[in-house]
Formats: C-alpha cells, sequence, structure tokens
C-alpha cells in the first residue's frame, strides 16, 4: 500500500518532439485551492469540534430543564462526541461512493437537522435521538471528508496544512462558548439550538469548497464525452427535423400539380412529427436509464473498494502497523479528554479555586493546543524530521506529563504540566498525516475513518470508567495512573511493531526459484 503518481495528484502529457513522457503537477498540490481547502477544513472544525466542547454550557440547561441525573444527562454529548468518530467506517463508503463534496453537504444538512429538532425535546431521551444521534452522525459526514481532503491536496507541508486546519478546534471552542452563553442568556436554551442550527448550515457551504482534485487527462476525457454526447444530441435533432422538411413543406409546384394531394403530405408530416416527438421521449427515457446505470455502477464499486478495505485480500488489517495504531487509538483520546472533566475537582479538593478562576487550567490546555498542532506540523515538515519520530515523541511526552498531573498540588505545578499536555496533544494534527504513509492516499478515507472510530470509543467510554475508578477508590489520582498506564501501553506495542515487521522481512527467506 503506497502512493502512487495518479494518487497524488499527477498526470502525464505526450511530448510530440521525443515521444516520450513527461511528468507535470497538479498546480493544486500545495498551493492554489489547495488554500481554500484548509479554510473550509478550519470552518468545519470550528463548527463542529468547536461546537462539541461547548456543550456543557448546553448541559446544564438541560440539568435545569429537565431535572435528569448528571450520568443520563451527560449521555447527550457524550452520544454526540462519540458518534461524530465511531461513524467514521460507514462514512468511508459514502465518500468511496458520492465524493467528499456531497457527503460533507449531506451531513451539513443532517447536522443543522438534528440542531433545530433538539429545541423542541420534551425529555432527555428525544435528546438522544436528535442531538446525540442525528446531529452526530451528521457530524461525522462533515468531519471525515474535511481531513481527507486535506490530505489529498498536500504532499509536501501535509503536517503543516492539517495543523492549520484543526486549529479551528481550539478556535471554535471559545467561539462557541462565547456564542451559545449569549444565546442562552438572550433567547433560552430552545432558541439558542435553533439559531446554533441555522449557523450549522454554513457547514454545507464548507461541503461546497471541497472541489475533488482531478488531473487535466481526466478534464480532457470529460470534455470529450461532453462534445460527443453533444453532437449526438445534434444528430438526433437533425434526423427527427429533416422528414418534416421534406414531407412537411409544399413547394408551389407540386400545389399547382398535386393539387388535393398535399393535403395527404401534410397529414403524413404531422403524423411523422409525432413519430419523432414520440422517439424524443424515448432517447429522454433513455438517458435517464444510461444515468441510472452509471449511478448503479458507481455504488457498486464505492462499495467494492470499501468492503475490500475492511474484509477483502487487500484488507487495512493485513498491515500490522496499521492494526497496531487502532490499538493505540483506543487509549489515546481518553487520556486527552479526562483532564477536561477531572481538573476542575482536583482544582477544589487543593483549595486552588481562586486563581483557577482568574485563568483556568482548562483554558491553558485549550491555548497551547493550538501552537502544538501548528509548531509540531511545521517541525515534522522539516526534512531532516520524520513525522513517525516527531509523533512518537509526542505522544510520550503527553502520557508522562497525565501520569505526574497528581503530584502537583500547586497552581504553578499543575499549569505547567496543563500547558506540557497542550503543547504535546497537537500530535492529533500528525494522525492522518501518519495514516496516509501507513496507507497510502487511495485509503486514506477507509483508514482514517477506522482510527476515528477507534477514538470515539475511547471519548465514549473512557471517561466513565475514570468516573468508576474514582468510585471505588474515591481518588483522582488513580484515574489518571491506569487510564496513563492503558496509554503506556498503547504507545509502545506502536513503537515496537514496526521493528518486528521490519526484522521479520529481514529473515524471510529469498525464493531463488522466481528470481
Amino acid at each position: 500500500m503506497c502512493t502512487t503518481q495518479e494518487d497524488i495528484g499527477y498526470d502525464f502529457e505526450d511530448d510530440s518532439k521525443d515521444k516520450t513522457k513527461t511528468l507535470k503537477p497538479n498546480p493544486n498540490i500545495d498551493g492554489g485551492w489547495a488554500w481554500m481547502i484548509v479554510l473550509s477544513s478550519f470552518l468545519v472544525h470550528i463548527l463542529i469540534m468547536g461546537s462539541q466542547m461547548a456543550l456543557g454550557i448546553l448541559n446544564m440547561e438541560w440539568l435545569e430543564e429537565f431535572s435528569q441525573s448528571r450520568g443520563l444527562t451527560a449521555w447527550v454529548s457524550s452520544l454526540s462526541m462519540g458518534i461524530t468518530l465511531i461513524v467514521g467506517p460507514f462514512i468511508g463508503l459514502f465518500i468511496n461512493t458520492c465524493g467528499c463534496r456531497k457527503t460533507a453537504i449531506i451531513g451539513g444538512i443532517l447536522n443543522a437537522l438534528g440542531w433545530v429538532l433538539s429545541a423542541y425535546a420534551s425529555n432527555v431521551h428525544y435528546l438522544f435521538i436528535t442531538f446525540g444521534v442525528t446531529a452526530g452522525v451528521g457530524s461525522g459526514m462533515v468531519y471525515l471528508p474535511a481531513v481527507v481532503m486535506v490530505g489529498r491536496y498536500f504532499q509536501k507541508r501535509r503536517a503543516l496544512a492539517q495543523g492549520l486546519s484543526t486549529t479551528g478546534t481550539g478556535f471554535g471552542t471559545f467561539l462557541m462558548t462565547v456564542l451559545l452563553k449569549y444565546l442562552c442568556k438572550e433567547f433560552g436554551w430552545r432558541n439558542a439550538m435553533f439559531i446554533q442550527g441555522a449557523v450549522s448550515l454554513n457547514l454545507c457551504v464548507c461541503g461546497a469548497l471541497m472541489r475533488p482534485l482531478s488531473s487535466k487527462k481526466d478534464a480532457n476525457e470529460k470534455g470529450v464525452e461532453r462534445n460527443n454526447s453533444e453532437d449526438y444530441h445534434a444528430k438526433a435533432l437533425f434526423h427527427s427535423a429533416k422528414p418534416i422538411k421534406s414531407n412537411g413543406v409544399v413547394h408551389e409546384e407540386q400545389e399547382e400539380k398535386e393539387g388535393p394531394a398535399n393535403v395527404k403530405v401534410l397529414d403524413n408530416g404531422t403524423m411523422e412529427c409525432k413519430g419523432k416527438s414520440r422517439h424524443g421521449k424515448n432517447l429522454y427515457a433513455l438517458c435517464i436509464l444510461k444515468r441510472a446505470s452509471q449511478l448503479t455502477v458507481t455504488i457498486k464499486n464505492g462499495f467494492g473498494t470499501w468492503y475490500s478495505s475492511y474484509f477483502g485480500a487487500a484488507s487495512l488489517f493485513t498491515n500490522r502497523v496499521f492494526v497496531a495504531f487502532v490499538f493505540w487509538a483506543l487509549f489515546a483520546y481518553s487520556s486527552f479528554v479526562i483532564p477536561f472533566i477531572h481538573l476542575p475537582e482536583i482544582v477544589k479538593q487543593y483549595n486552588l479555586s481562586t486563581q483557577n478562576d482568574v485563568f483556568p487550567l482548562t483554558s491553558i490546555i485549550a491555548i497551547v493546543h493550538i501552537f502544538g498542532k501548528v509548531i509540531l506540523g511545521i517541525i515534522s515538515d522539516l526534512p531532516c524530521n520524520s513525522t513517525w519520530n516527531v509523533f512518537l515523541i509526542a505522544n510520550f511526552t503527553l502520557v508522562i506529563c497525565i501520569l505526574i498531573l497528581p503530584l502537583m498540588h500547586t497552581y504553578i505545578g499543575l499549569a505547567m504540566v496543563c500547558a506540557l499536555i497542550g503543547f504535546s496533544s497537537g500530535y492529533f494534527s500528525l494522525m492522518p498525516v501518519v495514516t496516509e504513509d501507513l496507507v497510502g492516499i487511495e485509503h486514506l478515507a477507509n483508514a482514517y475513518g477506522i482510527i476515528i472510530c477507534a477514538n470515539g470509543i475511547s471519548a465514549l467510554l473512557g471517561p466513565p470508567f475514570a468516573g468508576w475508578i474514582y468510585d471505588i477508590t474515591q481518588k483522582y489520582d488513580f484515574s489518571f495512573y491506569i487510564c496513563g498506564l492503558l496509554y503506556m501501553v498503547g504507545i509502545i506495542v506502536l513503537l515496537i511493531q514496526p521493528c518486528i515487521q521490519k526484522k521479520q522481512s529481514k529473515d524471510q527467506p529469498i525464493d531463488n526459484t522466481k528470481v
């Protein structure tokens, strides 16, 4: 599974002089429309991830409105965040069939519909369906194409482009928190969700910006096909008009000689006109049948690609390094989410609420997280560095911070550790780049769908697991220790699996019969 020249947007042109094929780069690779793709992905992260990070505002409103337990009410936001990521493998099927642009536009409509329907919720269980499932699936249909399109448009600056686009999560957290606070205060939470649904329709605009990356060869083929189609219709119209002219036009000489016979000629012309109009309808029906046939073939091919990526001989799971990557993803995301959940309680336990109110520790993580994505992206794109090595170093830094955070009992110490957590967690921008390096651009949509699905499971089950540990031990320390150790196991598996695979490839005997 490696990236081919067609995958990265190169096409061939014939040289009439030496009749050799020369390589000409697509002008939109690493430039041109590629930066519009980054802008589109940036706005998607603001509207989706930023809104989900700000759901704590609505969670308080739901607690007051429906008078349900905190655990039950929290499942609304957990379902929305989890389903956004868990549906990744299935969204890969839509991308293979319809393309990123159509998938994102449909997802934007579905996400907006989920917000609007949630404004009429009568209980928490209603929100499970409208907001948790409907808006969650819509978010997933926009989020995955936004990441995949950046990977398709960039090669030399992939890490930087992904870093810039994913910084929308940090900006969106601040913007959407302020917006939802204002809307809930001025109009109430129901009208706030209705307005937010209207704002979410901008996801359709972001989807429209996701123009497919096609080569000049494809454009020429489409132009030839379009010209052939126009010629075909022109000929059909010419032949349909020809009998009318020969039978319907009556010359003066024929009028004088034939006289009453002209009436029969006109009648024959009228009948043939009706026959040709019927022929036009048949031609139109044939065009519809052709479109339906093309759509069927597209769906069949898309499903075949999706199925073979998961269950076929060329399955992604035959790549052991990718399997280790999926195993790592099952524990990675929860280690980033848990500090956001338990830090307020830790601050209260250590009597640091006054200092935390001035500058919250979670805000430190969010702010430094933005710079971490961009800086790690720039470092990874340097010729002297490997994206894989930068990714692993950032992971080791994060897991060490998770393990030592409970040992910090002062605000300064907690602030320094939180800053390191925010910076090192910037490796999220490198995940699509690492995935593409492992499986190639052709399988990026399906592969990254599996990765974010594993992250969704981690985000969905990690916080309740940490809360369950606290209920048993009555200490938050063990939540960080156990989750940190599980995270460390995932990193170690991710580290040693490439070494094992490399050693096995060296030890494999050479078959002399094939030489």
